[in-house]
């Protein structure tokens, strides 16, 4: 991504991020407009005096969490902020005010960060309370009289969801610059947008039944470690993709009060379809009795109760979250790709040989990334023997922000022709470090002899849009015209970026008389959950004439994520471009010598079929309508967006110019592939 970035991209995926960050920052009643004197000892033994103190010095006191994601990118800027006021009277000091932190885990965070200013461990919240202090990171700017001039943020770099590149407001240096040029500080309270500070209620030891004596006080082992170890533990596990570990006791205990915030929000567990609509087999779901057992318990303060109750739990995380330890790991490279600390970084390709000497037929597939605080997306494709393009053709697998790898049924798997190339396709965001990458992916090969079903990826598309400046709902229409009849579908993923609003695929039948099905309805769409809606059951295609979508995009400034409401948008890589796509996966039955190399159609009398010369000359007489100067069949090459020219080579003879029958030639090169790699 260039100016703005997806949360996602350190390891937690967005799974980790919204988890510990809550949508807003509710301020104190009365909060302090001054701080009295107090003292305390640093981590490393450092005592701390904190008083009015001589004219001129600032005193910055920022409270910062382990585990928080906005405090590990920001910890790093506090360190050279405090570097550069270190001689201009403005002195440093942090607090961890987080029970569930250690000292020995915040001191390793010191190291980690090479933090050089004092810490200081406040796991009763002394000076969390003492400040009225709400969440990490929190920073309070004190003159030398104690008084606060500023209170909030660090700058307006990183929100909830999204990260620019570069802060358009550094309100935290502003204040600091004003103060010390004797100015009142422009904007002194900002919105802290971070982790709760997990303060503990006071243990109620008496109030253990309700006026019935039916009712017990939840506690952690038997009430609320079943909970949490079902619907947390698959990504809040060690070694998983959740920035912390729900399993321990003391961890649960800390996070309590975020979980309480987090879960009243809507925003865990993580899911965005319409329930109205399809069931799917990856759902889900906090019943509300369940989200009440553990207010309920946080209200209580946080009981453990008889440790002996307590579930299993979860296990470890292992490197790879598959059925079974890859068959094959393939690297993008042996050479670590260079990351730098800022900037944009185009789509970079990686054509890696596997060394396929027979077809193999893959059952499940995961992409790990070597570093997953900057890869944002890392696409995997299949280049068959013959294929020119280094962009590669057939879809393999995808890691993408809050997707967990799926393994097929029994029979089903996604075949890769002998001698195919892959085609790491990587998407990196900076992070303000430099940083080194080599991606991963892991397959897991299945057995020809049980194999009955073949599977491909098949994709709707609009690239043709423009998104108008300040527009809160503009919708964008796409549609799957070359449909499988003999096949079925076994899952969805569409995709948008930052102003994605909402998406909704309806399923038209040959019998005009029956009304269009919806298959998918997602209000709500969230670029950092880019789910694959996996189907409880597959949906036969048979009978299905196409499949329509309808993707609405907020380009308004109400939309806290948008990056430019005053900007025209069109389809590009970037996260400040949109795209308006969706993923299907189909699979359709095969026969015994199709597995063993000969051509995979469909079985009975209607096989695959893609190319339809009257869909491409609908497509073309759209786009030229759309892109041609008036009563013109050319359309000059600076007329398209820059993304269209620059993702489609349409010029076939590099005139400058695109023709009709070089549109129909593209259009029907895209069809082509597409039959060749079901007939494959």
């Amino acid at each position: 991504m260039g100016r703005v970035q997806l949360f996602a991209t350190s390891g937690w995926s967005f799974v980790s991020f919204i988890a510990c960050v809550g949508l807003g920052f509710a301020a104190t009643p009365q909060e302090p407009s001054s701080i009295a004197p107090f003292a305390a000892t640093a981590t490393d033994g450092t005592k701390i005096s904190v008083d009015q103190g001589s004219a001129g010095e600032l005193t910055v006191v920022c409270f910062l969490g382990n585990d928080c994601p906005l405090v590990k990118w920001y910890a790093s800027r506090l360190q050279s902020m405090s570097e550069k006021y270190a001689d201009r009277s403005v002195k440093f000091l942090a607090v961890n005010s987080n029970h569930q932190d250690t000292p020995e885990e915040i001191a390793a965070f010191v190291r980690e960060h090479s933090l050089r200013f004092p810490m200081i461990a406040d796991s009763e919240h002394r000076l969390a309370n003492h400040f009225q202090a709400e969440r990490t990171p929190e920073i309070f700017v004190l003159d030398q009289d104690l008084a606060v001039r500023y209170r909030g943020r660090v700058d307006d770099q990183y929100q909830p969801g999204v990260a620019r590149s570069e802060a358009q407001r550094r309100d935290l240096e502003l204040a600091i610059e004003q103060l010390l040029a004797g100015q009142p500080v422009e904007v002194s309270r900002t919105a802290a947008l971070g982790c709760l500070i997990g303060r503990v209620a006071k243990l109620n030891t008496a109030a253990t039944n309700d006026a019935t004596g039916e009712n017990p006080t939840p506690t952690f082992a038997e009430h609320v470690a079943p909970v949490v170890y079902q619907h947390c533990g698959e990504c809040h596990r060690p070694n998983d993709i959740g920035p912390f570990s729900l399993i321990d006791y003391d961890e649960v205990k800390g996070w309590g009060a975020m979980m309480v915030e987090v879960i009243d929000q809507g925003l865990m567990p993580p899911w965005h379809a319409n329930p109205e609509y399809g069931k799917f087999s990856n759902h889900r779901e906090l019943p509300e009795s369940d989200k009440q057992l553990i207010r309920d318990w946080v209200a209580a303060g946080a009981p453990l109760g008889d440790p002996s109750k307590l579930p299993p739990a979860p296990e470890s995380a292992g490197e790879w979250l598959l059925p079974k330890a890859p068959d094959l790991i393939v690297a993008m490279g042996s050479t670590p790709f260079e990351v730098p600390a800022q900037g944009t970084v185009d789509y970079k390709y990686f054509v890696v040989d596997p060394g396929l000497t027979e077809d193999r037929w893959v059952k499940g597939a995961q992409i790990i990334p070597g570093n997953r605080s900057v890869v944002h997306h890392s696409i995997v494709f299949i280049k068959p023997p013959g294929e020119e393009s280094d962009s590669g053709q057939g879809w393999l697998s995808a890691y993408v922000p809050g997707q967990r790898p799926l393994t097929y049924a029994p029979g089903y798997a996604r075949r890769i022709p002998a001698g195919s190339k892959f085609v790491f396709q990587q998407h990196y965001t900076t992070n303000g470090k430099p940083a080194e990458d080599i991606t991963r992916i892991g397959l897991v090969f299945a057995d020809p002899a049980e194999i009955t079903h073949a599977v491909d990826t098949l994709v709707a598309l609009n690239q043709t849009f423009e998104i108008p400046p300040h527009h809160p709902n503009h919708q964008v229409e796409g549609s799957l015209k070359q449909v499988p009849q003999q096949a079925m579908m076994l899952g969805l993923s569409p995709h948008m970026h930052y102003r994605g609003k909402s998406f909704q695929l309806k399923a038209f039948r040959n019998d005009a008389t029956e009304p269009a099905q919806v298959i998918l309805d997602v209000p709500r769409y969230d670029f950092n959950w880019q789910h694959v809606y996996a189907f409880s059951e597959p949906l036969l295609l048979e009978g299905i004439s196409r499949i329509d979508f309808v993707a609405a995009f907020d380009n308004s400034a109400d939309n806290p994520a948008n990056p430019d409401p005053s900007r025209t948008v069109t389809w590009g890589d970037q996260s400040w471009e949109e795209m308006a796509i969706v993923y299907f996966d189909v699979a359709w039955r095969i026969r015994p010598d199709q597995v063993s190399g000969q051509p995979a159609t469909a079985t009975d009398s209607t096989e695959l079929q893609f190319h339809d010369d009257v869909a491409i000359e609908e497509l073309v007489t759209k786009f030229f309508a759309k892109f041609a100067p008036p009563n013109s069949d050319r359309i000059p090459k600076q007329a398209l967006p820059e993304a269209i020219r620059r993702f489609a080579g349409l010029d076939d003879d590099n005139d400058g110019e695109i023709s009709r029958d070089e549109l129909r030639n593209a259009f029907r090169k895209r069809a082509e592939r597409q039959q060749r790699r079901a007939d494959r």
